[in-house]
């Protein structure tokens, strides 16, 4: 097959960036995509709307990058994200900003971004081969070309890897540049689910299932530590298996160990965030007189969705049969620190496939972080979640692939 100067594996986030920008240098390029559509798992991140990036400056970045941050200075300042909204806006993809300073096409479409990307990389003169990589082809102690799974070999000069982590598998994500990697020597830093549900130890009433929380605040806290080590406010959604959204998602960055020790991580929700402790037993004082001869289950759906009222009740030792006239102050008391602190204890992860990304990867160690190339076999790159880096919710780890792959491109 034809001879590139730059061969790319994966058609995703980073991939399709560092397309651009290769061919863009006069580089003839081609990526090797093994989904018959590139950006497939673009276009399924935030919800379908997919948050670009973060509208913040570098350290701000690396501040949310709790695994091997700094090692992205270079890139990120290469590729900061203002830079990454001119791009974008430059290939047609009008942009908004949101709460958090969140980046979002303005159309909220994931699409728009995956097929612009797809189509800046091919207008600037890259080609897509649709075709899944099996093995690095090496000449002289350098690469010389990749073979496909159908038997042919595509010759290079340069290879970038960029095939993602291992969440959402459907969308191609299964761990092939790992291999690739580790067949050249690379080290691959064990992964872990990251940005990714929260099973507890205990379970939320079958009612509960499937029910979002908006505008509620948690903390988690280890225990061994004696410390809050992350607080949010935001949405949680309720499953029988646990917690899941945006705010518990973040939370599990935290979360450093494979298999949590039983205990160790509590998670903390206040469902009434707006309400001091006093206001709130004031409101519900009002609630039990005005309901006077009701029960106090009937005064809860005056504060809770009604799938959440059997548990806060359980949690605060009552069933909620008992009369209003007759609810004890103490039992009063009990219902307040429930509302304001209802905790769950962190069991474990749910499985990678519904991880938003993947913790681990090839190790930093063995990339150059001003080039992105490895330091044990020349013209080999890296670019994207196939690193061992990951970033908390907020555009901050599409905005490293985007940065990551830029950089690998140009050098």
């Amino acid at each position: 097959m034809k001879n590139y100067d730059t061969l790319i594996i994966g058609g995703g986030a980073a991939g399709l960036i560092a397309a651009v920008f290769s061919a863009r240098g006069k580089k003839s390029t081609a990526v090797i995509e093994k989904n018959s559509l590139p950006g497939r798992k673009i276009r399924i991140t935030g919800k379908g709307r997919c948050n670009v990036t973060n509208n913040c400056d570098v350290r701000t970045v690396i501040a949310n990058t709790p695994t091997n941050g700094k090692f992205l200075y270079s890139a990120l300042t290469a590729f900061p994200p203002s830079e990454v909204m001119d791009f974008f806006e430059s290939i047609g993809v009008a942009l908004k900003t949101e709460r958090g300073r969140r980046v979002f096409p303005v159309s909220d479409k994931a699409s728009d971004v995956a097929k612009a990307l797809s189509d800046a990389a091919r207008s600037s003169g890259a080609e897509i081969i649709n075709a899944e990589a099996e093995s690095l082809v090496q000449s002289d102690g350098s690469l010389s070309g990749v073979r496909l799974r159908d038997g042919r070999t595509v010759f290079c000069r340069r290879v970038i890897i960029a095939t993602g982590g291992l969440s959402y598998p459907g969308t191609g994500c299964t761990g092939d540049g790992y291999r690739l990697a580790e067949s050249v020597g690379h080290s691959i830093v064990p992964c872990r689910p990251s940005l990714v549900p929260l099973e507890t130890e205990e379970h939320f009433d079958y009612d509960a299932e499937g029910l979002l929380l908006k505008n509620i605040s948690i903390k988690l806290t280890d225990t061994v530590r004696k410390k809050v080590i992350y607080d949010d406010f935001g949405e949680c959604e309720l499953h029988r298996y646990g917690l899941s959204g945006a705010v518990i998602r973040s939370a599990s960055a935290h979360i450093r160990e494979e298999k949590p020790a039983p205990g160790r991580y509590v998670i903390s929700i206040d469902l009434k965030p707006a309400l001091s402790e006093e206001k709130l037993d004031q409101r519900i004082l009002r609630e039990l007189s005005v309901a006077n001869t009701g029960t106090v289950s009937d005064i809860m759906q005056t504060l809770l969705p009604r799938g959440l009222i059997h548990d806060v009740l359980a949690a605060a030792g009552t069933d909620g049969g008992e009369r209003c006239a007759d609810m004890s102050r103490e039992h009063r008391r009990a219902l307040v620190r429930t509302l304001k602190c209802l905790q769950r204890t962190v069991s474990g992860f749910r499985p990678i496939d519904e991880a938003i990304v993947t913790s681990g990867g090839v190790s930093v160690r063995e990339i150059d972080p001003k080039t992105m190339q490895s330091k044990l076999l020349p013209g080999l790159y890296f670019a994207g979640e196939v690193i061992d880096y990951d970033c908390y919710t907020g555009g901050f780890n599409l905005q490293c692939a985007f940065s990551t792959g830029m950089l690998a491109a140009i050098n």
